[in-house]
């Protein structure tokens, strides 16, 4: 199946833009998902087990941020 996700992160830090960068980039690396970018938030497109894979490596290689926090809305359909 796929699916959509809308993820918005927010490192909870002066410095906030680095962080952010850093994450979309590390999102990019990955050739299995598609990505696009507003200035709000992020969306990612691709099948299930590996967008979320993807999604639980990255997000846990940011959290050595304290206080980053990650909204993220899924939708079980490919809205590209």
């Amino acid at each position: 199946m796929n699916i959509s996700v809308d993820i918005s992160y927010y490192p909870l830090k002066i410095e906030f833009k680095a962080p952010i960068l850093d994450f979309i980039h590390r999102l990019q690396d990955h050739k299995n998902i598609e990505i696009s970018r507003n200035g709000m938030s992020t969306q990612i497109f691709g099948e299930y087990d590996e967008v979320m894979s993807i999604l639980s490596k990255e997000i846990k290689k940011s959290f050595v941020i304290p206080s980053s926090v990650f909204i993220l809305k899924i939708v079980n359909s490919d809205l590209q």
